[in-house]
């Protein structure tokens, strides 16, 4: 599908200026994939002409309203205050009359649906997964709290989003959000996210095996159970290497696991890389891996394969889209150690399966670019503004 065309079709529908509802901005320090996510959607339909504005709470050291790539960013209140402000804001208009709003879901909704009719507008809703178990790996101290995040994520906000088009990233997350969720499958387009033309194979493999894992250091991630695989996988393969790639408030549990495992002279944390540097590393990589309890797809896991390198991944939502089971990857049981111990075992012990999968994911990962994850979700906002609702005739989005 071609974004410019589809922006024609927008503009007839009289879609000119969008506003686009998220918790965190790109240049937060607690920055990931729903915010490269984001950042590359708002950059390709400003380019095909629509006027993209970006709400986003306060990121640290950084202004509160510039311009980046071709669409503004408008940065103010905090963590949970940019919730209520943002749809104030958006009522009164203080950014900008907006012809349509996009609301990413994060956990907390914006509950778009409760007023963005009010001025007869269409939106459209990003919903990457559910959080579930997150609510509590994120306030442990506070059980109550959580156990009201998780009713209100998947019991009370659904019933507001019923009649919502929503875009997520997979298959399994879709029928995750039916499930889980309630919202009605028809209501829900599958759009899977791109990769930067930069990730592609190159360079040499590391001569020892090396293991790769790139995320933000949250409990999400499980990084200690990714840990505890690795050191149970070292015991057969003595020369093992692996790299953690990313930064997050988990660092100092996860420094300190891995010295008491023994482990600080082979498992080393990296921190934030460059994307060169981060291509370099996948090139180098044996496998990618991830312990991860949560992901709308899983984009590293992607991105490593545009550089012809594996994945040893959980067999969760998103997971099983982003790999093919024992074609680009291997998944395994998410429960427990064991599966993850076995499969990237078995992985870095056998060079022929190595290889075939290494060609598996190259292949794989060819189908995935930002243009048309842009287009794809620029296609489900016209089918949004082509309700009966807004006195439209049904568009029809060809690819």
């Amino acid at each position: 599908m071609d974004t410019e065309r589809i922006a024609a079709q927008a503009r007839e529908l009289g879609i000119r200026r969008v506003h686009m509802l998220a918790w965190r901005d790109l240049a937060d320090v607690e920055a990931g994939g729903s915010e490269i996510h984001a950042a590359n959607i708002a950059k390709r339909w400003a380019e095909a002409g629509l006027e993209v504005t970006m709400r986003t709470s306060y990121a640290q050291g950084h202004a509160p309203v510039v311009e980046r790539d071709g669409y503004r960013v408008v940065r103010r209140a905090g963590r949970y205050l940019v919730f209520p402000r943002a749809v104030l804001s958006e009522l009164a208009e203080r950014h900008g009359r907006w012809d349509a709003v996009v609301e990413i879901w994060n956990g907390v909704p914006f509950f778009s649906p409760l007023w963005s009719w009010l001025r007869g507008r269409p939106h459209l809703v990003f919903l990457h997964h559910l959080h579930a178990e997150m609510w509590r790996m994120v306030l442990p101290e506070n059980p109550r709290l959580a156990r009201a995040g998780e009713l209100l994520e998947a019991r009370v906000a659904p019933l507001a989003y019923r009649r919502t088009r929503v875009v997520t990233l997979s298959e399994s997350s879709k029928r995750e959000l039916v499930r889980e969720m309630g919202l009605p499958a028809v209501r829900i387009d599958v759009v899977p996210p791109g990769i930067d033309a930069c990730f592609s194979p190159g360079g040499e493999r590391s001569a020892a095996p090396l293991v790769v894992a790139v995320g933000r250091l949250v409990p999400v991630k499980r990084y200690d159970v990714l840990l505890r695989v690795l050191a149970r996988v070292k015991q057969d393969h003595p020369d093992l290497e692996a790299v953690i790639v990313g930064e997050g408030y988990e660092q100092p549990a996860i420094e300190a696991l891995r010295g008491e495992l023994g482990a600080a002279s082979w498992v080393h944390l990296h921190g934030r890389l460059s994307q060169g540097e981060l291509v370099d590393l996948y090139r180098r990589a044996w496998v990618l891996a991830s312990a991860s309890a949560r992901e709308g797809w899983g984009m590293t896991v992607t991105e490593a394969a545009a550089c012809a390198t594996p994945a040893v991944v959980t067999r969760i939502a998103g997971h099983e889209d982003a790999v093919v089971d024992g074609d680009t990857g291997l998944l395994a049981d998410a429960a427990g150690e064991d599966g993850l111990v076995a499969a990237l075992g078995s992985v870095l012990a056998d060079d022929v399966l190595r290889k075939q999968l290494a060609e598996g994911a190259l292949v794989h990962a060819e189908r995935f670019t930002w243009d048309a994850t842009a287009a794809g979700t620029l296609a489900a906002l016209v089918k949004a503004a082509s309700t009966k609702r807004f006195g439209r005739a049904q568009a029809h989005i060809r690819a």
